[in-house]
């Protein structure tokens, strides 16, 4: 698209001036640093399953309660294998569709014992053959848990904001990262999202865009900026 490299570095300006919720409740965030690498990883894909169709603090919230209530140490795939599902619903609850999540975490656990040694998978294809695990999930924990960029994490903001741009008319996040993938230079495909999605948490939302407070708005390169403006009353 034209332009699309000055509309990504002001919306890279703008992000580096606000903490959006995804900078410090973001799945990437989660997993304790004192935890083992592996243990780790784990808790960056149990974040990423608890997050779809869920605010960064109920995401956050559940994990750390996770972390803190299960026996030491914690959130690990042998304390997700012991622990039973009532329990671990309990623990969840605040997050969206806790239920399914539940009975997802509770298959992925054991299919991790079986299949992967208890680890992680390391591919897309692996990820996404887990329960409620899908690209976007698979290449955001791929880039977090195993530092591999192999494809972009489009989420509702990614999707949403791209094509108020203009830069693409599709019908779904997957449509979208198709798209993105066949243009935008590699060296993006993991900022992307943490970009978009904190642009999209604190400027534009989904509901009352603060259009006025948005530097593409102010240099018409954003097609569907709507800027009220205010008119004086002259007595």
């Amino acid at each position: 698209p034209p332009n699309w490299a000055k509309v990504y570095d002001l919306t890279r300006e703008m992000r580096r001036k606000i903490i959006a919720p995804v900078d410090t409740m973001g799945c990437e965030r989660l997993a304790e640093r004192e935890a083992s690498p592996k243990d780790q990883r784990f808790q960056t894909l149990i974040s990423l399953m608890l997050s779809s169709q869920t605010k960064d603090t109920a995401t956050a919230a559940a994990v750390r309660g996770m972390q803190t209530q299960l026996p030491p140490p914690g959130l690990t795939l042998s304390n997700i294998l012991a622990v039973s599902p009532t329990e671990l619903n309990a623990l969840i609850r605040q997050v969206g569709f806790h239920n399914n999540k539940t009975t997802y975490i509770k298959r992925t656990a054991e299919i991790l014992r079986d299949s992967y040694n208890g680890d992680i998978p390391d591919t897309p294809e692996g990820l996404m053959s887990l329960p409620g695990v899908g690209p976007k999930m698979a290449y955001l924990c791929l880039a977090a848990a195993w530092d591999k960029v192999v494809g972009i994490g489009v989420d509702v903001h990614v999707h949403r904001i791209t094509n108020l741009w203009g830069w693409h008319k599709t019908r779904n996040p997957e449509e979208t990262r198709m798209a993105l993938e066949s243009w935008l230079p590699k060296d993006r495909w993991h900022e992307i999202n943490h970009m978009l999605v904190g642009f999209g948490q604190t400027i534009c939302l989904p509901v009352g865009r603060k259009c006025g407070e948005c530097a593409l708005a102010e240099q018409g390169l954003c097609p569907s900026a709507v800027v009220s403006k205010t008119v004086e009353n002259k007595i």
